[in-house]
């Protein structure tokens, strides 16, 4: 089957909307499925205002329309909001063609936490944007419900992964800080909030593991934690296994691999009881959740790593991407035919 993925979000972006679909992608080929993914990469582009390490394409549409009309693809999936997906959108329906649409990022409060327009505002666009598609994915239940009561509707659930083969126990002298230590791993930027973990009042030693736009200010006003940068893969997962607690502050994520892969190294987590966290997070098993984010990371203190590691096991990109497969439509009703393989069946 040939599968068509747009996405504005690619590498070497670094942030969980790419971890998922270059980890989808991958998985797709290794199961059989051919896959085109339409990135920003082969484009001129700008950087995204406020955020400038984000590359938009810039007027995509008709290198977007000839890409697809040569690929022909018996499934297209648009990923995200931004110029790439606004022009295969736009192709899409041009030609007739169904397609689905995944809702990755918390755009609204995003926005709004960088320009004061108003969440109705963004909402709206959203609606518009995703309002065609055939199916949109979520990927917590806890999301959906709240985009329900925004107006959304034909949703489906697609969950996350983590490679257990690289995320995993390991030495804790790794990090020589005095312990505890607490760790947050991903992009140093407002809507993450690291500023609210960064002021708690705690024993041992703070970890920020990532950069962004606001890591600058982050790591002058708060000398005595520690600023890694951006690191990956096993050297990424040694600092997870090294760390007692993983203290995720954000309250803008729609899921959180990190959460995953620090489980997988046999953290717990302590975080808000917002979208993300509640749906990831086994309260008083694999972390705590608490709008007192210090009580949270004390009490997750106290938990059983074995929880975590059972809980990180149930989730693998095998099984996500079967779930996205199953949630794929046909692009339109002559490539329902000959696109199915045995044993599997149309969406």
């Amino acid at each position: 089957m040939r599968i068509a993925l747009v996405t504005d979000a690619w590498h070497p972006q670094v942030n969980g909307v790419v971890t998922t679909l270059s980890a989808t992608a991958r998985t797709l080929q290794a199961m059989g499925d051919e896959v085109r993914v339409i990135n920003p990469q082969n484009w001129r582009s700008v950087p995204c205002p406020t955020y400038p390490e984000i590359r938009l394409a810039w007027r995509p549409y008709r290198k977007v329309s000839e890409q697809l009309s040569q690929y022909q693809p018996d499934r297209l999936h648009i990923a995200t909001e931004g110029p790439l997906g606004l022009a295969a959108r736009r192709y899409a329906q041009r030609e007739g063609l169904r397609f689905t649409t995944s809702y990755h990022t918390q755009f609204p409060q995003y926005v709004r936490a960088r320009a004061p327009i108003p969440l109705s505002a963004s909402y709206a666009f959203l609606r518009w944007f995703h309002g065609p598609a055939s199916q949109i994915m979520v990927a917590t239940r806890n999301q959906q419900q709240d985009l329900a009561q925004h107006g959304f509707s034909r949703m489906v659930h697609w969950t996350r992964g983590a490679d257990n083969r690289i995320f995993r126990p390991g030495a804790k002298d790794f990090l020589p800080d005095p312990r505890p230590i607490w760790l947050y791993a991903g992009r140093v930027a407002v809507e993450k909030s690291i500023e609210e973990f960064l002021r708690l009042d705690l024993p041992g030693t703070k970890y920020v593991v990532g950069d962004g736009p606001a890591r600058a200010e982050l790591e002058q006003r708060f000398p005595a934690a520690r600023f890694t940068g951006y690191k990956f893969g096993a050297e990424l997962a040694a600092y997870f296994a090294a760390a007692d607690v993983f203290v995720f502050p954000s309250r803008t994520d729609t899921f959180g691999i990190v959460m995953l892969e620090a489980m997988a190294c046999g953290l717990p987590i302590a975080a808000y009881p917002v979208t993300g966290p509640l749906d990831v997070v086994q309260p008083g098993k694999t972390g705590v959740l608490d709008e007192d984010l210090r009580q949270a990371a004390l009490a997750a203190l106290q938990l059983d790593p074995q929880a975590a590691l059972d809980c990180a096991a149930e989730y693998s990109w095998e099984n996500a991407t079967r779930q996205f497969l199953d949630n794929l439509v046909p692009t339109c009703a002559d490539y329902a035919a000959r696109s199915v393989k045995p044993g599997r069946t149309t969406a």
